[in-house]
């Protein structure tokens, strides 16, 4: 019963051109029923590490929390530069203006045609219609019928216009379906422009860190060389004095060399990260870009806001945009079941036609059309129904990408927690690492100016002291980039907010192309975004 009122009302809906769509009808999943990222309730990552405000949003520009301002003008040279942020701009654009192009299909088609000719008639048929008129002559005994040049068919000429029209009625509302889908991808790509934006940010920064990690190593490394010179220079003295052995003289040699072969493989990767810098700033290598970054220059934020886990789905624009393609499968579906049922199409035409141009205007010479036709598929080798099918598998793997989604957005959000918790650790290990190997070091250097310790423990100070200070600085760089990994995890500050305030998909009359994006927050790059 409840079938055949809804198939009484779309026949109804399609004599109103109104009609009524088959197939789904989307609805947002809901969030998924957690209350924390991790096993237990986290309120910090750890002694000495930044407190967690759960609960409270990220804010749009996170990058601050670094405390850097020359870290803040280079990420927005890098928003307004970088070729990326066109292109996926670009990209919105172009599912808009398909979405609106099959827009057309809700209203009629017009059509304004002329055309002249001119034209034969065959005299086959004249020259039959003689041979039987001359058989019957002949039988009556009258004289033949012969056929003259002059009763040939003339050539005369077809002057044409018309105005035609042409509507197909949305009857099961595929046309409705067609641009919910197209809809849905322009939404998509507004995720996709987030997602760059938030990669670009967040790779930026990344490569800031990494820099002021790299130069904290060679300035780690440097020391150790000017350190190792020194004690060379006692060695030397040692050595002329008879206290040492050459041997011990050539080991602390070697020592100086080994410490010296570091620092190319660092300075080689502090100038490819300036490269890398200075291409995400939207620049080319040769205009460097003058920023530049050390461990100092950046501060490790006191509170780390992360909002919470329920909201976690609305923050990240990954997931957002599966969500979308998840919409634009579920209305594929409804596509595929309209294009099985029956199709009406209405035409009409209105023109003159003349056998000559001075006729076209005169009484007598116009005519129109009007037409409907009905179309019902009842054999087509099973593609309808198996584009059906695909349809439905389609929706079925959107879905399913997109709890993959969700899940893989969650463990991110807990791996920089855990990663957090281990930087807290492994920054006051290292210090302390670094502290004693310095006092052990002082110790040794002072024993070797007045010649009672062995070559061997110097070296031994030496080596101990350098991988302390490199491990200092790369716990250091690692907890800041943590940090910043956890910002991106919880989607950098971005928000689906603005998309309540927006028109719906569906008003024609407020359509326009997307706005160019101008920083971190675009309230207006849509006019149309399904909800």
């Amino acid at each position: 019963m409840k079938d055949r009122k809804r198939l009484a009302l779309c026949l109804l809906a399609a004599l109103s051109a109104s009609g009524c769509a088959v197939g789904p009808d989307f609805k947002s999943p809901p969030a998924p029923e957690v209350s924390r990222f991790t096993p237990e309730d986290m309120k910090t990552a750890g002694a000495g590490a930044p407190a967690l405000d759960f609960g409270k949003p990220v804010p749009e520009r996170w990058w601050a929390a670094f405390g850097n301002p020359s870290l803040n003008r280079l990420v927005e040279a890098a928003i307004a530069q970088n070729p990326t942020i066109p292109a996926a701009e670009a990209a919105i654009r172009v599912a808009f203006y398909n979405a609106e192009a099959q827009k057309g299909g809700f209203l009629p088609q017009l059509f304004l045609s002329g055309g002249a000719s001119t034209n034969l008639v065959s005299n086959n048929v004249s020259a039959a219609s003689a041979a039987q008129a001359n058989f019957a002559q002949n039988l009556t005994g009258l004289v033949p019928l012969i056929t003259t040049p002059s009763s040939l068919n003339p050539p005369y000429g077809l002057f044409l216009s018309q105005l035609s029209v042409a509507y197909t009625a949305d009857i099961w509302g595929q046309n409705r379906r067609a641009v919910e889908s197209l809809d849905a991808q322009t939404d998509q790509q507004r995720y996709q422009l987030e997602a760059a934006y938030l990669t670009l940010t967040s790779n930026l920064v990344a490569a800031a860190i990494q820099e002021a990690t790299v130069r904290a190593e060679i300035q780690a490394t440097q020391n150790v060389i000017r350190i190792e010179r020194d004690l060379l220079e006692i060695t030397r003295a040692n050595l002329e004095k008879g206290y040492i052995a050459k041997a011990d003289f050539l080991a602390q040699q070697a020592a100086l060399a080994q410490a010296l072969e570091l620092l190319p493989p660092l300075e080689k990767q502090l100038a490819q990260g300036r490269d890398l810098l200075t291409a995400l700033a939207g620049q080319y290598p040769s205009a460097e870009i003058s920023e530049r970054f050390s461990l100092q220059s950046l501060r490790l934020p006191q509170r780390l806001p992360v909002g919470l886990p329920s909201a976690l789905v609305r923050q990240r624009p990954d997931v957002r945009a599966a969500e979308a393609a998840m919409h634009s499968a579920s209305a594929q579906v409804g596509v595929a079941i309209a294009a099985r049922l029956p199709q009406l199409t209405i035409t009409g035409a209105r023109g003159s036609s003349a056998y000559s141009f001075g006729q076209m205007l005169t009484p007598g010479t116009g005519f129109y059309v009007l037409a409907a036709n009905a179309t019902q598929p009842l054999f087509e080798g099973f593609s309808l129904l198996n584009k059906q099918k695909g349809a439905e598998a389609g929706l079925a793997q959107a879905e399913a990408q997109y709890r993959s989604a969700v899940i893989t957005a969650f463990q991110n959000v807990a791996d920089a927690l855990r990663a957090l918790q281990a930087d807290s650790k492994a920054v006051a290990a290292a210090h302390f690492a670094e502290r004693t190997a310095l006092q052990s070091l002082d110790i040794v250097v002072a024993q070797a100016k007045a010649g009672q310790i062995a070559q061997l423990a110097i070296l031994n100070a030496q080596q101990t002291y350098l991988l302390a200070s490199i491990n200092s600085a790369q716990a250091e760089g690692a907890r800041l980039s943590d940090v910043a990994a956890l910002f991106m995890a919880l989607g950098g500050g971005w928000n689906d907010q603005n998309l309540k305030n927006l028109p719906p998909s569906g008003d024609l009359a407020n359509a326009s192309p997307p706005a160019p994006i101008h920083g971190p927050v675009n309230d207006s790059l849509l006019p149309s975004l399904t909800e």
